[in-house]
């Protein structure tokens, strides 16, 4: 859970009426630990935050909402941080070093404390903290932070704000469907509302009805992490199908009743797709041992040839595209390793019972793209596996050992060495 929660207290008078009304100790907790522990400047007393105006944070955090709420980190920072730290807050305060980034479905609170002692007039305690929460919690606690410092203002009869007109505005389009939704793939695209133009928006929105609603999020998060606003049409992808697809058969592929495995959503990405992956190998008595071509061609429906290497890369996205009539898929990379862990990829995708006409695997960092790479990693290079064959060897030419034996590349050996060995000790940290 998460909870900011703002004391309010004396002031000296001096500011605009929204400050002086707003102003108090603010306190951010998540998961009962509190992220805004320190002390003033004098080293007085220990606090459970600083002193601040609530006004500019409500303000804040109602502007970038959307962003907050359905923005994956990108590729390179840009003005991400902008919108995702409170630190870049401003207005003469020291807030807190809060970042919140959200995949979707989980949002991370990553807190840091302040490296300078002599800084500023308040400095945060304590040890960097990670915290986990569903993103929709967090949307929840943002509303309800700004609703708390709404009623301040209305006791204060300070009225006609900017906040106010924020509140009225987010208020409206979280009612209206359509309204959200283009806030989301605004948000996802990483830009502020009414930033991106009309007709790339539009353009977003009408894709649904070719590829379904959340493979088109999807090819937007992607856009958003490759730092673009234009999507690829139906017309190009089904030509890229075309040009360099292989057929899929999807009624030879391999299913699974996943009835134990995690919800979707209730834990992190990488927990429900190292699962799925867990179960389909033991449902196809695979044990340790590597997976061929044939054989993960076949479980994926797919011919062994899609996973021939290329002189040229063959597509700029892989995906699996279907029609009612057939269906395709196209594998970006170049290098058969690069192709066998995107077909896992998507095989994962549809055991994780993703089912509409489009099946992307993009590099953005949403909570399916992540289950999709754990599931992958898994299915591939099973971890207890990999960790039996290098033993005590951990050196660089023992893993190019052992990605020659499992077919997968040396980055990837690292990979799933490094995620579940972190994630035994840290299970805050999401794939």
């Amino acid at each position: 859970m998460l909870t900011f929660t703002l004391r309010p207290q004396r002031t000296a008078g001096h500011g605009p009426p929204e400050e002086r009304a707003t102003f108090g100790t603010l306190e951010v907790r998540a998961n009962e630990r509190c992220l805004t522990e320190g002390v003033a400047q004098d080293g007085s007393s220990l606090s459970t935050g600083p002193n601040v105006s609530g006004y500019h944070i409500a303000e804040w955090m109602l502007w970038n909402i959307w962003r907050l709420r359905w923005e994956a980190r990108p590729d390179s920072g840009g003005d991400w941080a902008f919108s995702h730290c409170l630190a870049s807050i401003g207005e003469g305060y020291v807030w807190p070093n809060i970042e919140i980034s959200s995949d979707g479905v989980r949002a991370i609170l990553a807190s840091l404390p302040t490296i300078d002692p002599a800084s500023g007039l308040y400095r945060y305690m304590g040890t960097p903290a990670v915290e986990v929460i569903a993103a929709s919690e967090l949307e929840d606690a943002v509303l309800r932070f700004a609703g708390d410092v709404l009623r301040l203002l209305g006791r204060a009869e300070v009225r006609d704000t900017n906040l106010h007109s924020l509140w009225q505005d987010v208020e409206r389009e979280r009612q209206d469907p359509a309204a959200a939704r283009l806030r989301r793939l605004e948000a996802r695209l990483g830009h502020d509302p009414d930033e991106v133009p009309a007709d790339q928006v539009r353009a977003a929105a009408d894709a649904v009805r070719d590829f379904g609603a959340d493979s088109v999020e999807e090819l937007v998060a992607d856009a958003g992490w490759r730092g673009v606003t234009t999507l690829p049409s139906v017309e190009e992808l089904s030509t890229a199908a075309k040009r360099v697809g292989s057929e899929l058969c999807v009624q030879d592929a391999v299913t699974i009743h996943a009835d134990d495995l995690p919800a979707w959503g209730d834990v992190a990405a990488w927990r429900v797709g190292v699962a799925t992956a867990r179960l389909l190998r033991r449902r196809e008595a695979l044990d340790g041992q590597p997976i061929d071509n044939e054989r993960l061609a076949g479980l994926a429906g797919a011919q062994a040839s899609a996973l021939d290497e290329h002189d040229a890369q063959q597509s700029a996205l892989s995906f699996v595209l279907a029609s009612s009539t057939r269906a395709q898929v196209a594998l970006r990379g170049k290098r058969g390793t690069s192709r066998r862990f995107d077909l896992a990829r998507l095989l994962g995708d549809r055991l994780l019972g993703h089912d509409e006409p489009l099946a992307p695997a993009t590099r953005a960092g949403t909570y399916r793209q992540k289950a999709q790479r754990a599931f992958a990693a898994e299915l591939l290079c099973p971890y207890e596996a990999v960790r039996d064959f290098l033993g005590h060897d951990r050196s660089v030419d023992r893993r190019e050992d052992a990605a020659s034996h499992f077919d997968v590349s040396p980055l990837a050996v690292g990979t799933i060495l490094r995620n579940n060995e972190r994630h035994r000790h840290d299970s805050s940290v999401i794939w």
